[in-house]
Order: structure tokens, then C-alpha cells, then sequence
């Protein structure tokens, strides 16, 4: 009895292990689209970095003054240093083992900095239990910045799928390709690490404060709560002279002896206890000295989360996108399967240099027949094919495989997935007239080579329906096949 039960049990445990995989994956996923959500965001900053420098001198007197306004003052004394105290002594009891914390010797500085540099840009907007994995995987490769330098940026892609926000992994390139270049090495002052491609005010905070041990403070979004918890800090946190006068509250508390430790104090007091949505203020090292915390035990009425003031994020925008799979078979070099045209992205802009399938971005919905033709005025014009689709190859099969909405911080996009298969009786040459458009790269890949290039959440969604159809496809001829037996059988 037991043996008839054995392949239902096999059944049911792949089918719970197929599901943990099938939630482990939507969970990176959900990581990758808020770090594309980020790219976006820092694509806008990036544009405005310019026009805000002008207006630097203008806003100072005015800086000035929102000091005297919401925020009041700066910490006192007293509080400053029971604050740092606090943090530190807590720290060094329930700070996390992480591997990007391990101590250096005084020699090894700049393979430390190098450390909290990846790290730093790997924790952006990603969880840190995913980080620790692909942080491992990185240093295995790239122990030392000079390693990383020799690198490109195809192998760095790889390297990072899956986390997302591809942007930062190919400033991170440039900018170790930067300081190798140099002459003076490691940049060790968060003025000069400033200068490095790719390093802003934070990250370059947090490489001087913990690796070369520079009185420079550290802003994030974790430390931006704690802060405005301790201050009861009511302004709107996106503000920019707002942001300004929190990192000038984060300056006043770096500890001078042990800025690094106090930076990552903090930091780490946001990410365990002060958290957005349930802080354990019983548990918290600094709440005698939290303003939020003393309000709302003055008054019910007030909550510890209602600070930071919460902005209300622009609806996105919608838009529609169709992809076109391209399978194509080639019969005369006897391939034991089809291989799949990448088009890769430009060098600029969101998701720059990354390979996907090829696609036509839709200003409106529309019908299968609207979209099929767009793909194949896409296909003509790109890959210049020199013959009419139909008479360049044999078109095996042409299905739409389904479609599902990709998500962005500006943009609620809808995709729909086709699959086209072609028969080719030559190479790729028959089907494309020499090379794509001057703005266009190409290539041909296995299955085998598509699942190790970086590819973003969305492009592996696509692919995931392409192997669920050919799956589908699979199961469904192996039971006419066993139905074809049985039947042979039932009437011999």
C-alpha cells in the first residue's frame, strides 16, 4: 500500500519545492523591479544634479533658516552624546555578521574600502539576504579593485543578474577602471571617492567613515527615519533643503573616534528595530532621546510612524510592449535546437547595455492583428530584411504565448509575449542582409548561453512563458503518444 502512495508523495513534494522556487523567484523579482524603480529615480537626479549646483548659493541663507523652522535646532550636546554612546554600545552587541564587516589590517585599507563599496552599491533598494550571496560570488571573482578593472562590462552584467538596477553595476565598473587608471590609488577622503564615477555623497560617506576611519556622516533612507524620529522632523523628507539639513543632524552626531561604527550603528538601528511600519521602540537603545517616541506616549493620537511624513507617489503612466521571441532552427548545421536573437539595449539611458528579446513599445492597447504587424515592421526595419518574412525562411510556428504587467516607478507597462519559431535551410546570413542599423546589436544564443547572460526580471519573465509553453507542448504529445499505445492495446 505504502509503494502506491510513494509516486503521489515524490508528486506532491516537487510540487511544493516548485512553488517555494516559483515565490523565491517573484520575491528577486519584486527586488529587481524597486531597484529599476531606483535607476529610474536616480536617472531623474541626475538630470537636475546640474541645475541644482547653480542654485547652491542661492538656498544657503535659506538653509539656514529651515533650521530654525521645523526642525528647531540641531541635537545638544547632552543629546549628541548619549546618542552616540547608545548606538555604539548597542552596536557592538547586535550588529550582524555580515561578510563585507570583516576587519582589516591598516595595510589592507583599500581592499577594505573596496569591500564596503560593493557592498554598498549591492544593498541599494535589495534585501540583505539576497546581497550576502551575490556579494560572495563577486569578491570570488573580483577580490581586489585592480581584478574588477580587468573585467567588462558583459561579464559584470552576468555577474549581476538578478539584482537589478544595472546602472550602478556599470558605474561601479568605471569607476574601478578609474582609479586603476590612476596614480594615487584608492581615493581615502569622501571628497576625493566623490570624483570616482558612480560614487555619490553616501556611498563615498560610508567608504571614507568605515575604511579609512574619516568623521563623515552617512544619509539613507533608514538613516533619514531614525533621524526623523529622534526629531520628530514633520517636513517632507524628498524636499531638498529638507535632505540637506538631514545629513547636516547626521554630520553633528558621526562619532570622531569610531565613525564608522556609528554610522553603521545607525544604519543598522533603521534596518532591525526603527523600521517604517513596526519599530520596537521598547527594544531601542536611543529612545529616551527620540522626540516621536516621547509624543506619542504624551499622546495617543501620534504615532513613532507617522514620521517621517510619507509622500504620495505620482500614478504611473501606461504603456504597452510587444515582444517578439525569435526561435530560429537551422537545419543545414544540423543544430540540436533553436537559438534565440538578443538585440542589445543602448549604451544609455535605463537598463543601458543589457541583451532582450526584440520589442515594440505601443502608445496604446491594441489588437493581435495591430501588434503582429508592429513586430514585423520592427523586425524588417532593424534586421533589414532583404525578402518578405515568409519567403526568407519557414515559419514553423507563430503563437502568442501570453501577457503580464511589468511595473516601474513612472511606467505600468503591459507585455505581450509571442513566440516565432523559423526554419532556416542556411545560416542567419539568409535571413538578415548584412548587419542591423548602426544604433542595433545582435546576437544569435542557445538556451544554454541565454540563462547565464544578465538579463533583467522582465526578460527572464518572458523566457519562463516560452519554457512553460514548450513544456506544455512536451507533456501534451508524450500523453498522445500513451494514449495512441493504449488504444493500440485495448482493441489487439
Amino acid at each position: 500500500m505504502s509503494q502506491s502512495f510513494a509516486p503521489r508523495e515524490k508528486l506532491m513534494r516537487k510540487c511544493r519545492e516548485k512553488k517555494e522556487a516559483e515565490r523565491e523567484a517573484e520575491r528577486e523579482a519584486e527586488e529587481e523591479e524597486k531597484a529599476e524603480e531606483a535607476e529610474a529615480e536616480a536617472d531623474k537626479e541626475e538630470a537636475e544634479e546640474e541645475s541644482e549646483e547653480e542654485e547652491e548659493e542661492e538656498e544657503a541663507e535659506a538653509e539656514e533658516e529651515a533650521l530654525g523652522g521645523d526642525i528647531e535646532d540641531l541635537f545638544s550636546e547632552n543629546e549628541t552624546q548619549k546618542i552616540r554612546m547608545g548606538l555604539l554600545d548597542w552596536y557592538d552587541v547586535n550588529k550582524r555578521d555580515l561578510p563585507w564587516r570583516n576587519r582589516r589590517s591598516e595595510s589592507e585599507k583599500e581592499r577594505r574600502a573596496y569591500e564596503v563599496w560593493v557592498s554598498e552599491i549591492m544593498l541599494q533598494q535589495t534585501r540583505v539576504q539576497t546581497v550576502m550571496k551575490y556579494y560572495k560570488r563577486w569578491m570570488q571573482k573580483w577580490p581586489t579593485i585592480y581584478d574588477l578593472g580587468q573585467a567588462s562590462l558583459e561579464e559584470v552584467n552576468e555577474m549581476w543578474a538578478g539584482l537589478g538596477y544595472y546602472r550602478r553595476a556599470r558605474f561601479l565598473l568605471e569607476g574601478a577602471k578609474m582609479v586603476v587608471a590612476g596614480t594615487e590609488g584608492f581615493p581615502n577622503q569622501a571628497s576625493s571617492l566623490m570624483k570616482v564615477k558612480g560614487i555619490g555623497q553616501y556611498t563615498a560617506g560610508a567608504i571614507a567613515s568605515i575604511a579609512f576611519n574619516e568623521a563623515v556622516p552617512v544619509v539613507d533612507g533608514n538613516v533619514i527615519r531614525v533621524l526623523a524620529r529622534l526629531k520628530a522632523i514633520s517636513a517632507n523628507p524628498k524636499d531638498r533643503l529638507t535632505a540637506r539639513n538631514f545629513w547636516k543632524l547626521a554630520a553633528q552626531l558621526v562619532d570622531p573616534s569610531r565613525p564608522g561604527d556609528f554610522n553603521q550603528s545607525l544604519m543598522e538601528l533603521g534596518a532591525t528595530l526603527c523600521t517604517v511600519s513596526k519599530p520596537s521602540c521598547s527594544s531601542c537603545p536611543v529612545s529616551s532621546q527620540c522626540r516621536a517616541f516621547s509624543l506619542s506616549e504624551e499622546n495617543r493620537t501620534i504615532s513613532v510612524t507617522d514620521y517621517p511624513t510619507k509622500v504620495i507617489k505620482a500614478k504611473p503612466r501606461h504603456d504597452f510592449c510587444c515582444v517578439c521571441v525569435l526561435e530560429i532552427h537551422n537545419l543545414e548545421r544540423n543544430q540540436s535546437g533553436g537559438r534565440f536573437v538578443l538585440v542589445k539595449r543602448p549604451e544609455q539611458g535605463l537598463l543601458a547595455g543589457l541583451w532582450e528579446f526584440p520589442s515594440v513599445i505601443l502608445n496604446e492597447e491594441a489588437d493581435s492583428a495591430t501588434r503582429r504587424n508592429a513586430i514585423n515592421v520592427y523586425l524588417k526595419e532593424a534586421f533589414h530584411f532583404h525578402v518578405e518574412l515568409k519567403k526568407a525562411c519557414t515559419i514553423v510556428s507563430r503563437e502568442e504565448l501570453g501577457e503580464f504587467v511589468h511595473i516601474f516607478t513612472h511606467i505600468r507597462r503591459k507585455v505581450y509575449v509571442e513566440l516565432l519559431v523559423v526554419q532556416l535551410a542556411g545560416g542567419t546570413e539568409d535571413l538578415f542582409k548584412g548587419q542591423a542599423k548602426d544604433t542595433l546589436t545582435w546576437k544569435c544564443v542557445s538556451s544554454d548561453v541565454l540563462s547565464t547572460l544578465g538579463l533583467t526580471s522582465a526578460v527572464r519573465k518572458v523566457y519562463s512563458m516560452v519554457e512553460a509553453h514548450k513544456q506544455g507542448l512536451s507533456v501534451a504529445h508524450v500523453s498522445s503518444n500513451r494514449t495512441a499505445i493504449s488504444g493500440k492495446r485495448k482493441f489487439s
